[in-house]
């Protein structure tokens, strides 16, 4: 008897260090995930921060087929962030990884520790970018089409790496 799978995505960035290396070193951690597989995965880009200093960007988004509950898949993926280093001094650091979980199927969560889909993900070219290039039609649950948020971020500077 196989167990349900669930289509959530993962948005993927880094700044500091080798910061190429970092998001891909974190795309094969993610194909590693337990109950999981990694069923697509975006192009690399390019970004200046938002809200904060520091270096350019690389960021990614890539698409985790699982049976893994969200907030178990939020655990895994805060260790491998750990594993990387992150520390979070203060809210828009930089980072040597940040995961997000922007999407869990059709899901909405809203607990203390998680909020699905990610409350800033329709604000961020970083974001809705690489998620529109691996799933072009994808529609953000209560918010509707992602495609239809892209002139919004428009201002955004993003070059695929």
């Amino acid at each position: 008897m196989s167990t349900a799978q669930t289509s959530c995505h993962i948005g993927i960035g880094s700044n500091l260090g080798d910061a190429r290396a970092n998001v891909e070193r974190a795309i094969e951690r993610l194909k590693q995930l337990p109950q999981s597989t990694l069923s697509a995965q975006s192009s690399l880009f390019r970004t200046a921060p938002i809200d904060a200093g520091g270096d350019d960007y690389i960021n990614a988004v890539v698409r985790v087929d699982t049976a893994l509950p969200p907030e178990e898949l939020l655990t895994a993926l805060r260790a491998i962030e750990q594993d990387f280093g992150r520390e979070r001094p203060y809210q828009n650091a930089p980072r040597t990884l940040d995961l997000d979980l922007l999407l869990c199927g059709r899901q909405t969560i809203s607990s203390p520790s998680l909020t699905v889909p990610h409350p800033r993900m329709t604000q961020r070219a970083f974001v809705l970018i690489p998620l529109l290039q691996i799933d072009p039609l994808i529609s953000i649950p209560g918010l509707g089409p992602a495609h239809t948020f892209v002139p919004n971020v428009a201002g955004q500077a993003i070059q695929k790496v």
